[in-house]
């Protein structure tokens, strides 16, 4: 991944395992990743990006993660006009994959649309 191009909004630290510091990303999911900051116009902090194997499963992620793959990112988010900027961002920038927690949204490089809710 060229982080030069989206330097502007990120910085590989922020998508590096915690527990091995690999940052394999996908740089057609960060290219997307940037349009969607672009258009939200809302900063983007990222709690999890690239996992090992290992780091997902200690935290218990899904066995399939797009973590695995470098096509998923974590993004902070508690308040309602900040959530609804990511979303619309991600929407318009082609990112299919769209999951909304209490504290945070995950967003993915699926090939099809999903928005799903899990609020706890």
């Amino acid at each position: 991944m060229n982080w030069e191009l989206v330097k502007k909004y990120f910085k590989p630290e922020e998508f590096k395992c915690p527990c091995c510091g690999k940052c394999d990303m996908l740089p057609e999911f960060i290219l997307k990743l940037y349009k969607a900051r672009e258009i939200s116009n809302v900063p983007f902090i990222i709690n999890s990006g690239f996992r090992c194997r290992k780091h997902n499963t200690q935290i218990r992620g899904a066995f399939n993660s797009y973590h695995l793959k470098g096509e998923a990112c974590d993004i902070k988010c508690e308040d309602p006009y900040t959530r609804y900027q990511i979303i619309m961002g991600a929407i318009k920038s082609d990112i299919y994959g769209i999951i909304i927690y209490k504290n945070f949204i995950h967003l993915d490089n699926r090939k099809e649309r999903l928005l799903l809710v899990k609020i706890y």
